[in-house]
This record gives structure tokens, sequence and C-alpha cells, in this order.
């Protein structure tokens, strides 16, 4: 079985309870695999990261393998800005949010309610530099474990979307990305754009975020936010002191 996510954004679970911890979210447009299923919930996987946990039946459409199989080999087409609408032929309004996925939209054999978006576009592989443009857009959003919107989101959902706009595959955790891309021996060679990874006093990475220009960098942590960066790790000018412990940089393109 195959489905995709028909409401704004949807809460992932890591067990078939409303009670059980958000381990990520579904937005608008995002397609999976049904791995199991029981009368309320099912145990899903992402098309995009292969991420898995569990969603309320009553909160997504089911799709064919061969939709499914068709959305994947589509070029990503996402949401550009923070928050636009979908809109249904009786002009009822949905909103949606940043990094919404919209390639479904052109298919009439999934998008049997002629649902329809006129707002700004985003696809196709950026430059660089543009990955700190994004990311400003998520700015000031507030900290939320599982969370991938600008209304809530996570230091490793927060750096997932950012690459996602920009047309870069990252995976969900922080300790899942810092398996990619290849490791810089100093903070002097890195580039804005880059991903920074922390950890704490047993060794697990913990925390991510991306690399700005002058020994800054930009984060989730209690909101998304700008610290600077030096080879101890983030240091909080706020409260005077070091928050998170630098463990590797990574270059990802």
């Amino acid at each position: 079985m195959f489905g995709i996510c028909n409401l704004a954004n949807i809460p992932l679970r890591i067990e078939p309870s409303d009670r059980s911890e958000l381990v990520s979210q579904v937005l608008f447009g995002e397609h999976f695999i049904v791995l199991e299923q029981n009368l309320k919930w099912s145990k899903i996987k992402l098309a995009f990261d292969e991420y898995e946990g569990w969603i309320d039946n009553k909160q997504f459409k089911a799709i064919e393998e061969e939709q499914y199989n068709q959305l994947s080999k589509d070029a990503i087409v996402l949401n550009a800005d923070l928050i636009e609408y979908i809109t249904s032929p009786d002009n009822l309004l949905m909103p949606i949010p940043l990094g919404s996925s919209l390639s479904f939209l052109n298919y009439e054999s999934i998008n049997t309610e002629n649902l329809s978006f006129e707002g700004a576009k985003i696809s196709g592989m950026k430059a660089k530099q543009q990955i700190i443009e994004i990311a400003f857009m998520y700015l000031n959003a507030p900290y939320l474990w599982g969370g991938k919107t600008p209304f809530g989101i996570d230091c490793s959902g927060f750096t997932q979307m950012v690459y996602k706009l920009n047309g870069h595959n990252l995976l969900r955790d922080a300790s899942q990305q810092a398996t990619q891309g290849d490791a810089l021996s100093f903070i002097e060679e890195s580039e804005p754009g880059d991903l920074a990874f922390f950890d704490n006093d047993e060794g697990n990475i913990i925390h991510v975020g991306i690399i700005m220009e002058n020994n800054y960098i930009i984060h989730a942590s209690g909101k998304v936010r700008i610290d600077r960066l030096d080879h101890l790790g983030i240091y909080n000018a706020e409260i005077n002191r070091h928050t998170h412990k630098l463990r590797v940089i990574k270059k990802i393109i």
C-alpha cells in the first residue's frame, strides 16, 4: 500500500498512539510506502529520506504503486513561501508551509479533488550561497522536537528542509546527516552552507547547524537563531557560554 499527505502537515510518531513521541512531520504532498496497518494507524516509510514512523489513517490519501513510482521519479517541486494556500474548486483554502511538495497536483489520477496552487515554487539544484538565504526564512521559528516547518522545527529538520529547498538530499536526524559528506579538519576550511555537528559527553551526535560567514552559525536551539562558532563549539553571547560541543564539520556540497 502507498499513500500521500493531503493535509498541511501531519505528525509522524514513534508508536501508534496520539500520546506517542513526535519524531518528524509529513508535509503536504509527501508520498510514502505503508509498511503495516491496523484499524487506526499506519506505519510508513517516506520516499524522500526513508524515515519511518506511525501516522493516523484519517490523515492521508491512498495512492497506487504506479503513482508512487512516478512521483519518486519526478523532479521535486516545493512551495517557496513561508505559507501559501491550496485552493479547491469551491474556493476553500488550505494553508501549506514552506517546503510542501506540489508535484502531484499535475496528476489528475492523484489530484482527484482538483486542488490548485498559485503561489511561488522552487525546484532544481541551487547554488551553494543560496543555502544561507533559504535558512534565513526559518529565522526565529520556534524549536519543536520532530518539527519541519517555520511554525516549529528541530535542528536536523531545519538543515534537511533548507537543503531540500536548494535541491539537495539530507537524511532526517543529525546523527544520520553526520554520515554524509566529507569531513573538514578545521573551521577555517569551511564555507557558508557547510554543516557543523555537535556531540554530548557520550560522544553521540545530538545537534547540527549551518555555517555562515565570519564564524557564525544558524541553528535551531530554542528557536532558529544565529550564534558564534569556534573550535570549541557554539558560543551564545546572550548567556556568555558555550552551549554545544563541536564534533565535526562536514562539506555536503
